[in-house]
């Protein structure tokens, strides 16, 4: 399979140099499907645990327990070419914008030495606030409001983002 190439209407594949922080994920034998590669929700599942182990990490906090939380709005995911078990995945974060309470993250996956990704996923955080935290209604299962991102967050999101062109 190969990835359909860059027009005025689809954006140019992403490159490693896109990318700020990395991580690498190991790839698992159920998460290949019956056509003999990655399934589609294994990609999803990369994508959610490089932001949040991300975070984790660079804050050194359980994030869980800070007085608000990122919840996923959204999440994407392009595909330009297979991926397989057992082949370990690099995982490439950046941010490509920090408000005052969403982040959108741009994960990309790739396998091999090529600077070309394998796929890449778009991932909205949007900071609610805690149940029972500060603002938040009780646990009756209501809507939490959305609250500024934690500095904490912040910090590091803001890290994340791409350097701007010289």
């Amino acid at each position: 399979m190969t990835g359909p190439d860059a027009g005025p209407s689809r954006p140019a594949r992403p490159q490693r140099s896109d990318y700020v922080a990395w991580r690498t994920a190991t790839t698992r034998w159920a998460d290949d499907d019956v056509y003999g590669h990655m399934n589609n929700a294994a990609y999803f599942e990369l994508i959610d645990t490089a932001v949040n182990a991300h975070l984790v990490e660079s804050t050194g906090l359980d994030v869980r327990t800070l007085p608000a939380i990122g919840v996923v709005a959204e999440v994407s995911c392009r595909y330009f070419a297979e991926m397989r078990f057992p082949r370990p995945v690099e995982l490439g974060l950046v941010a490509e914008r920090v408000g005052s309470s969403s982040v959108v993250y741009r994960v990309g996956l790739f396998q091999g030495d090529g600077e070309d990704a394998c796929a890449e996923g778009r991932f909205v955080h949007v900071y609610v606030a805690q149940p029972g935290g500060p603002g938040a209604p009780g646990t009756g299962g209501g809507p939490r409001p959305v609250v500024p991102i934690p500095a904490e967050i912040r910090d590091v999101a803001e890290a994340l983002l791409a350097p701007e062109p010289a």
